[in-house]
């Protein structure tokens, strides 16, 4: 299969530089992927395509300000540190700029409104990361300060610098456990209230987590699918959720998954139960493309993603090709926003 059968005409302006003015006020495309019809709504009908006895699958994964810009030591020239994953209080995996002049042994410094912090790059690493140290004068917890002084890491096609709005619309409301440099940008759409209309129409609520890691940006650079490969992320299943989805499995109800993050997740958990969801964790790196056997996943809910990308793989291997890209190109027609702060598709 080739990457270009994924291809489209994206006009740039379409790309959303900002949420929308209020949260909850998304327009959704709604795609029967029995017929392919098509459906112009907005994120708040979407329980009008839910029904009693589904389960929603949420990602509760919360993203931490994981870009920080300082100066190197001596010299004072600025660099830009981008954590991308955790390894200690002190050890961290991040993508560094500029690279050419962040050896190892480099000493950085960040400081911001009151908050300083102290990094050293210890050991260069695959595909430009770095194995970098932080530390803090005092003892104060490493995560605080980078919770104090770091900047919301938007994705890279948001052309702007990061606000301090961004810290609250580029969260869900429902994150609990830090561990994303990115959204799971599906969740981005729900509100409180309309959380609360799903459960009072029946529909029950599993909380997973994947943490979403800067390889959701990796481009696909082989001409054959089949030849990508996707990065691992860290996912976990607990024992409320895993209950609540096997119990929908084994009754046939269906299972809603809110982004290709949450899917991803819980079609591993399902592969490895050989169709049944347990308790569990680790590490996925599973690729979904077309000719995927979905397992757990019933209906989903989706942005619109980057033409050749592995998230309109996923979705076109959920709602199948043809029919995701003629819904796509609805989308361009209908001028629908694209990516994190975009509208929303619903495949059922």
């Amino acid at each position: 299969m080739k990457v270009s059968d994924f291809a489209f005409d994206l006009p740039p302006e379409l790309i959303a530089q900002h949420p929308p003015d209020e949260r909850g006020t998304s327009r959704l495309l709604v795609l029967d992927r029995s017929t392919g019809s098509l459906t112009h709504a907005h994120i708040r009908d979407l329980p009008r395509w839910l029904r009693a006895g589904d389960v929603i699958a949420l990602n509760d994964t919360k993203v931490f300000p994981a870009r920080l810009i300082g100066t190197r030591e001596p010299g004072g020239g600025e660099v830009e540190c981008l954590l991308v994953s955790q390894i200690d209080d002190e050890h961290w995996e991040a993508l560094v700029h500029p690279g050419q002049r962040l050896k190892p042994g480099r000493r950085l410094r960040f400081e911001r409104a009151g908050h300083l912090l102290h990094g050293e790059v210890l050991e260069l690493r695959y595909f430009g990361r770095r194995l970098i140290r932080l530390w803090t004068d005092h003892g104060q917890p490493v995560i605080d300060v980078v919770e104090a002084i770091g900047h919301v890491p938007l994705p890279p096609y948001i052309k702007r610098p990061d606000l301090d709005a961004d810290r609250d619309r580029y969260q869900t409301v429902f994150a609990r456990a830090r561990g994303s440099v990115a959204a799971p940008t599906a969740g981005l759409h729900f509100t409180e209230a309309l959380l609360s209309e799903i459960a009072a129409a029946g529909v029950e609520r599993a909380a997973i987590t994947l943490h979403v890691g800067y390889g959701t940006f990796k481009p696909v650079r082989a001409e054959q699918v089949e030849a990508h490969t996707v990065d691992p992320e860290r996912w976990e299943v607990g024992p409320a959720a895993a209950a609540c989805l096997e119990s929908a499995i084994a009754e046939r109800r269906r299972i809603v998954a809110v982004g290709t993050t949450t899917t991803r997740a819980l079609e591993t958990a399902a592969a490895l139960g050989n169709g049944h969801i347990a308790p569990g964790r680790g590490e996925s790196n599973l690729f979904i493309y077309p000719g995927h056997h979905f397992r757990a996943v019933g209906a989903l809910l989706t942005n619109f993603h980057l033409p050749e990308s592995s998230l309109l793989m996923l979705a076109a291997a959920f709602g199948g090709r043809e029919r995701v890209l003629a819904a796509y190109a609805e989308a361009v027609r209908e001028r629908y926003r694209f990516y994190s702060y975009g509208d929303a598709m619903f495949i059922a």
